[in-house]
């Protein structure tokens, strides 16, 4: 029993659970932002995601397998610490990519599927690749994050290029700049030291961070917008996503002073990922039960 759960743990972290399961996430409330409810049709097609976005999070750690022996934040992942050997961990990528990719064609549509296969190929084929050489990769990758809802809503017979559902993918690619930015403030010179070209070389902390409030300014801006498209109509939601935002402002404005610890990017970045998170709830919310107030 202990043999197999430590298989199961293995699996989970080479899979980067904890990120893949809020792919998930995202993909579920693009479905609920369509459909208006939740039925049993929603299972699949979110888990079909989440099997997809862990067999593109297993590739990457093959990809990566190098870099991350260098890195204190990631020396310890199944492959650089040995705990797997590479030819397993690709043969696990592959299977669960084939599988993800047959759960969402047979439970949802093409458009869904076409989505799932965008995803992968910006993740492992353009994004993982250029982030090596270029300091800016994290702008063209964070359209990753932007597929997910957008599946959710396809998945669901919409159209992917609603202005609907493009409003709410907006807001999740905004998200991941500042995103990645608090993580490169907390770890950069684990970037540095494997090799990655970052920001830190270029700029100084204290300008970074100016940089990295612009960008979270940016996202408060970008959630305002998901009303004027009717994805939200209700003013309670309205006005939970304006005091969610004026929130976060007066979480992460700390990272704008002169004299910075590495804990205040550590409290802005969980504080942008629970802003994140509030957002999600309050559009669904809004969606499931309060069209009719």
């Amino acid at each position: 029993m202990l043999l197999i759960r430590k298989y199961i743990d293995l699996l989970l972290e080479l899979c980067k659970v904890r990120i893949t399961f809020f792919v998930a996430v995202s993909t579920f409330v693009g479905f609920i932002l369509h459909s208006g409810n939740i039925s049993l049709q929603i299972i699949l097609p979110s888990l079909g995601v989440f099997i997809l976005a862990s067999g593109s999070s297993a590739l990457n750690e093959y990809q990566e397998r190098e870099a991350d022996k260098l890195m204190r934040r990631t020396k310890s992942r199944p492959i650089p610490s040995g705990r797997i050997n590479e030819k397993s961990a690709l043969l696990i990528s592959l299977v669960l990519l084939i599988t993800g990719f047959a759960v969402i064609f047979f439970s949802s549509n093409l458009n869904a599927l076409l989505l799932g296969i965008l995803a992968v190929i910006w993740y492992n084929v353009i994004y993982t690749p250029l982030k090596k050489k270029y300091v800016m990769a994290v702008v063209p990758g964070s359209l990753i994050g932007a597929i997910p809802p957008v599946i959710g809503w396809a998945a669901s017979g919409g159209n992917p290029f609603d202005f609907e559902i493009l409003t709410v993918a907006l807001f999740f690619f905004i998200w991941q700049i500042p995103h990645f930015w608090l993580l490169l403030l907390i770890y950069g010179e684990d970037y540095e030291s494997a090799g990655f070209p970052t920001l830190t070389r270029k700029f100084s902390r204290q300008q970074l961070g100016r940089i990295t409030f612009i960008w979270i300014s940016a996202l408060v801006t970008s959630c305002l917008l998901i009303p004027v498209f009717n994805i939200s109509s209700n003013i309670y939601s309205l006005i939970a996503m304006i005091l969610s935002g004026v929130w976060l402002l007066w979480e992460t404005k700390f990272i704008l002073n002169d004299i910075i610890e590495k804990f205040i990017f550590r409290k802005a970045f969980v504080s942008i990922n629970l802003y994140v998170l509030a957002i999600i709830v309050i559009l669904s919310i809004d969606k499931l039960l309060l069209q009719e107030i």
